[in-house]
């Protein structure tokens, strides 16, 4: 059973989440909050596996909440996934940067929001969606960010090709076939990556792929 949090300042929106999370047989909310401080101890007293939250909130934005949770040790299973009213939003970057997992957009699709929470449940990044790929490109078009071509430098070449592949949005079946080798062998690869560089999860990893310039945005 995937168990989600909710925290979102607007009570309708969190009804309409909540009905469509408990519908499915395999997720479950176990709490709601209406701002980030709330979430933050619901979050710590319920150890979801994610944590949906809005960015906008009083008494504790979802940027700081999403920045505390990652900066706990006993929160490390908690995967943020953002929720925003825009599809390009500058927000979301920072909160990606803070530690979120991804983001959504409040009006997806109800198939497309409940994949993503799965998704998000099992450490995978929200990254492979174009409206996502549109956002890296506007956000991160920008000169490498001091030490992060150092932190790279510990990674073998094919650690280094893994990251540039999950920066793509690639999965790891995706990233093994490109690579030519196991899934495992994949996931492998990613992880050690992910533990060399101290990335939280697979958004932090991109997030560093793009700043170092191992990626570069595509040109419009």
């Amino acid at each position: 059973m995937i168990r989600v949090l909710l925290v979102d300042d607007q009570p309708l929106l969190r009804s309409g989440f909540r009905a469509l999370l408990d519908a499915e047989d395999d997720l479950h909310v176990v709490a709601e909050a209406a701002d980030g401080r709330a979430g933050l101890a619901l979050a710590a007293q319920h150890r979801p596996d994610v944590a949906l939250v809005d960015v906008q909130m009083p008494v504790l934005d979802g940027i700081e909440l999403t920045r505390r949770i990652a900066a706990d040790p006993d929160l490390a299973g908690v995967h943020v996934v953002i929720l925003t009213n825009y599809g390009l939003d500058e927000y979301v970057v920072d909160a990606l940067r803070a530690g979120a997992a991804g983001f959504l957009v409040k009006d997806v699709q109800p198939e497309d929001f409940l994949h993503a929470v799965r998704v998000a449940a099992r450490g995978d990044a929200l990254l492979a969606p174009s409206i996502t790929r549109r956002l890296i490109d506007r956000y991160l078009a920008h000169p490498p960010a001091s030490g992060t071509g150092t932190a790279l430098a510990r990674l073998t070449l094919r650690e280094r090709e893994a990251v540039a592949l999950v920066a793509q949005g690639l999965s790891n079946d995706q990233i093994a076939a490109r690579m030519v080798i196991s899934p495992t062998t994949a996931k492998t690869h990613v992880n050690r990556a992910m533990s060399k560089v101290h990335a939280r999860d697979r958004a932090q990893l991109v997030i560093l792929a793009y700043e170092s310039g191992l990626v570069t945005p595509r040109t419009p």
